[in-house]
């Protein structure tokens, strides 16, 4: 599977994403600053990590959901490629409009950072392929504006769709729903707040994001 990294001023987590990629592929993925006009060619991932894409100025995702190399992303999603964006990651698919809705301020205007229940929702996703629909795992969350809101119809279609593939069993952040993740309606973007990047080895308490991975690979190998 060949992949990339898209790497921001700002971010924080792309290296632990390109670890996670790189220990679950045994495959490096092409780190793509983010302002490249191109990217390599036969991608079958693009990945957008966590942090705070300059600064989080404006609004979270928002200044580089205009950056060049997002041109290039959206263009390749709309191809088919497939994209996951963790955390800030999703903020920006959000803004670029490759995914509906918005990531508010957390209800409790506090940053949220510890490990969270979640129930896997979708299991036809080649994203959750590896996962049990209506599975409990854990994965870690670290936002301050991971509130996901959208409109009555647009939150009625993404369930009546099956588009939601995660959701928080716990109040975590005053999301619509209790959404944690979502995918496009082609399912080639997946968008989540949550970190399964922080969960692949036992160091790190537990392996439920391995799967994640695992089940992109088989799909895209």
């Amino acid at each position: 599977m060949k992949s990339a990294v898209i790497v921001f001023p700002g971010s924080n987590c792309d290296r632990d994403l390109a670890v996670a990629l790189r220990d679950v592929s045994g495959e490096a993925p092409a780190m793509i600053w983010h302002r490249e006009t191109e990217l390599p060619e036969g991608l079958d991932l693009i990945a957008i990590p966590g942090g705070f894409s300059y600064g989080d100025y404006l609004r979270s995702g928002a200044m580089a959901a205009q950056s060049p190399v997002m041109r290039a992303v959206k263009e390749a999603a709309e191809r088919g490629v497939s994209v996951l964006g963790v955390c800030n990651g999703f903020q920006i698919l959000t803004e670029t409009g490759l995914l509906p809705g918005a990531l508010m301020r957390n209800a409790g205007i506090n940053f949220v950072c510890r490990n969270v229940p979640l129930k896997v929702e979708n299991s036809q996703s080649a994203f959750t392929s590896r996962y049990q629909a209506g599975e409990a795992i854990t994965i870690p969350v670290a936002h301050h504006d991971g509130n996901y809101t959208a409109d009555e119809e647009t939150l009625d279609r993404l369930e009546g769709e099956g588009r939601v593939v995660f959701r928080y069993q716990d109040e975590v952040n005053g999301s619509a729903r209790d959404i944690a993740g979502i995918v496009n309606e082609a399912g080639n973007v997946l968008g989540m707040m949550p970190h399964p990047e922080r969960m692949i080895e036992p160091a790190h308490g537990g392996t439920d994001g391995r799967r994640l991975f695992e089940g992109l690979i088989e799909a895209l190998a």
